[in-house]
C-alpha cells in the first residue's frame, strides 16, 4: 500500500534515490555551426549545463565528454562556465570520458574535479595546431590573376595563394605557444600533484585511459552509471539533461536564428564543418 500511495506522489516529492543529471558533450569544439550540422561550443551547451547545476538535490553532476578537440575558446569558455557553476551551486563535477578527449576536448575534462575514462578512451594530446592548405601554383595553372588591397603590411599573412614565408610561420608559432602555454598552465592548476611526467604530458602525443592514469591525466577507470551508483547507492538514478526543442522537435543547439535565403550556405558550411570534424577525429583513429 505504501508503495502504491508513493507512487500516486509528485516525483519531486519521492524519495527513491539520489537523481545526478548528466550532461553528454559530443563532437567537434568550434564556434558558430549551422542547422545542419551542431557545433560544441558555449552557445550550445550553456543552457543544458544550467539545468544541469539547477537540480537542487544533487551532489553533483556528471559531465560525458566525447570530443578529439577543437577551438581552443571555445573549449576555455565551456570549461570556464561549468567551474563557474560549481562553485556558484556547490556541486561536484564528475567527468567520464567515451571515445577520446583530447585536445579541447581535454580542456574541458579539466573542469571536473574527478576524470574518470575507459581503459581504451583517448586522452591527452596537450598542445595547439593550425592547418590549411597553399595554392600558390593553382591561378597561374587556370589562367586567373589574384588581385587583393590592404592598408597594413601584414594583412595578407599566410595567405594560401601565396608562397609560404619563414616570418609569417614564426609569428604563427609564437601564437601557437602563447595558447600552449595557456593549456599548460590550466593543466599543472587543475592536475596539481598528480601529473607524472611534465615533458610527456605536455608534449602534444596522447594515450589510452589505461596510460593516461598513469601519467596523471586522469583519475580513475570506469564507466559512468557503475561508477555514480557505486558512490551515491544502488538506487541512484541518471537523469540525461539535453536542449529545448524547437516548433517541428528539433534540437535547438543555442541560439539563433535562419531564414529560407540562408539555407544553401548553411548546407555548403555544413559540409565544410563535417570535413573539418573528420578530420579531427580522424587523427585519433575514429
Amino acid at each position: 500500500m505504501a508503495g502504491f500511495l508513493r507512487k500516486l506522489m509528485p516525483k519531486r516529492f519521492r524519495k527513491e534515490g539520489i537523481v545526478i543529471p548528466v550532461v553528454r558533450l559530443q563532437g567537434a569544439i568550434m564556434s558558430g555551426g549551422s542547422q545542419f550540422r551542431p557545433a560544441l561550443n558555449l552557445a550550445s551547451t550553456a543552457q543544458v549545463l544550467e539545468k544541469a547545476f539547477g537540480f537542487k538535490e544533487a551532489p553533483a553532476v556528471a559531465i560525458s565528454i566525447n570530443s578529439p578537440g577543437g577551438s581552443p575558446v571555445q573549449s576555455r569558455l565551456i570549461f570556464t562556465r561549468i567551474r563557474e557553476l560549481a562553485r556558484e551551486k556547490q556541486k561536484k563535477v564528475l567527468v567520464f570520458v567515451e571515445d577520446v578527449a583530447a585536445s579541447g576536448g581535454y580542456m574541458i575534462a579539466l573542469a571536473g574535479d574527478e576524470i574518470i575514462a575507459d581503459p581504451t578512451s583517448i586522452v591527452g594530446s596537450i598542445g595547439v595546431v593550425s592547418g590549411g592548405f597553399g595554392f600558390p601554383e593553382l591561378l597561374k595553372k587556370i589562367g586567373v590573376e589574384r588581385r587583393v588591397y590592404t592598408a597594413g603590411e601584414n594583412k595578407v599573412i599566410l595567405d594560401p595563394f601565396q608562397p609560404e614565408k619563414e616570418k609569417d610561420i614564426e609569428y604563427l608559432k609564437t601564437l601557437q605557444l602563447e595558447i600552449h602555454q595557456v593549456f599548460i598552465s590550466m593543466v599543472r592548476e587543475r592536475r596539481a600533484g598528480k601529473l607524472k611526467d611534465d615533458k610527456a604530458v605536455f608534449s602534444g602525443l596522447f594515450w589510452t585511459g589505461t596510460r593516461g592514469l598513469e601519467l596523471g591525466l586522469i583519475d580513475g577507470l570506469g564507466d559512468m552509471r557503475q561508477e555514480l551508483k557505486r558512490r551515491y547507492g544502488t538506487k541512484t538514478k541518471l537523469a540525461l539533461v539535453t536542449p529545448a526543442r524547437g516548433l517541428f522537435g528539433r534540437r535547438i543547439p543555442g541560439v539563433s536564428s535562419a531564414s529560407l535565403d540562408g539555407v544553401a550556405s548553411g548546407f555548403a558550411a555544413g559540409l565544410v564543418e563535417t570535413a573539418e570534424e573528420k578530420a579531427l577525429w580522424s587523427r585519433y583513429g575514429l
